[in-house]
């Protein structure tokens, strides 16, 4: 698992907030190249990557996401702050007290923290604890000399710049993988090890497969265009959530059976339960009222294929969040067996 972690640590670095993808897209399409797949983008610019199969009449889909939650600037205060737009659907609260970094359109960067405008306790007393977290109370302070909008424009920050999160990735001596965006780089990373299986066995999965990197999953539309044409069956891997009331957890691949788009095909779930008990494959069965896939994507676009979606159990997702080792290896190794 060393290198695969060490793979999911390097993507995990590399900054990609939906619509600003690039950098982490070649990162992915270069460890593709390297096993020898080909693969091409697509005019959203994902990333498709093709395993050749023992059957090529009919193919297989893999789809995971690299692009991420994080904002935008969206106002410059008169006293030298930045007010913020979301990008991606995460709670406000999540975000106070993250470092950032601004970057302009010209490639500069700058650092700052994420705070609220009655931040002191001891300058603003209750009020601190009792105000709402929201897009009018939270601001950026810049680490410039800046105390007007005059002063953060001369550092060539603008409307529309984005606000990267600071991922903060740290990997425990127990297994754990404490970092922002493994929704969904852990799933990334996990089919890079599909692919490397089949090309360090010298094996070919049952039928040709498709690596589907999007880039658009957290706004909704990720795999919405361009699955290849010859796909009959997608499994969209992507991240379980863990919490009360569900049955996920941080150890174990889940096998989602509906979220808000509705249930997943029936077939390949009783095949997936099915490969995981017969490879004692730690396994969990769940349901996610608020969440969508790049599965759910592909569906309401109008393609006809049939569609499962599986992923490592990834504890507060949309905020800090943590996963195990082992759920991205039983992920890894049900997706294997599937594909065999």
């Amino acid at each position: 698992m060393e290198h695969i972690i060490n793979d999911l640590v390097t993507l995990l670095q590399t900054k990609s907030p939906t619509g600003h993808t690039e950098e982490a897209i070649t990162l992915v399409e270069k460890r593709f190249n390297d096993l020898g797949l080909l693969s091409y983008r697509t005019n959203k610019g994902a990333l498709i990557a093709t395993l050749e199969g023992q059957d090529s009449s009919q193919a297989i889909t893999l789809s995971a996401h690299v692009d991420t939650l994080g904002a935008v600037v969206k106002e410059i205060t008169g006293d030298g702050y930045l007010k913020l737009s979301q990008i991606g659907g995460y709670a406000w609260t999540t975000i106070e007290g993250e470092h950032v970094s601004i970057e302009t359109i010209n490639g500069t960067y700058y650092t700052g923290t994420v705070l609220t405008n009655v931040a002191s306790s001891h300058v603003h007393g209750a009020k601190t604890n009792a105000t709402e977290r929201n897009e009018h109370t939270l601001q950026v302070r810049i680490d410039e000399k800046v105390f007007t909008k005059d002063d953060v424009l001369k550092l060539g920050i603008q409307v529309g710049d984005f606000v990267h999160l600071d991922p903060r990735t740290t990997v425990t001596d127990t297994g754990f993988i404490k970092s922002r965006h493994l929704d969904d780089k852990a799933c990334v990373a996990a089919l890079y090890a599909v692919a490397e299986h089949f090309v360090n066995t010298k094996t070919k999965p049952r039928y040709t497969t498709h690596f589907f990197i999007s880039n658009y999953e957290e706004v909704g539309h990720g795999a919405a265009s361009s699955i290849p044409s010859d796909t009959v069956e997608m499994i969209a891997l992507d991240m379980a959530a863990p919490g009360t009331g569900q049955t996920s957890d941080e150890y174990s691949v889940t096998i989602c059976t509906k979220d808000s788009s509705g249930p997943y095909d029936y077939g390949m779930k009783k095949r997936l339960i099915e490969l995981a008990e017969a490879n004692k494959i730690n396994y969990k069965l769940d349901i996610y009222p608020y969440y969508g896939s790049d599965g759910s994507a592909a569906l309401r676009a109008g393609h006809d294929v049939r569609v499962a979606l599986i992923g490592p159990g990834v504890d507060s997702s949309h905020s800090y969040e943590r996963t195990h080792k082992e759920a991205i290896f039983n992920t890894i190794n049900l997706t294997i067996a599937y594909l065999q």
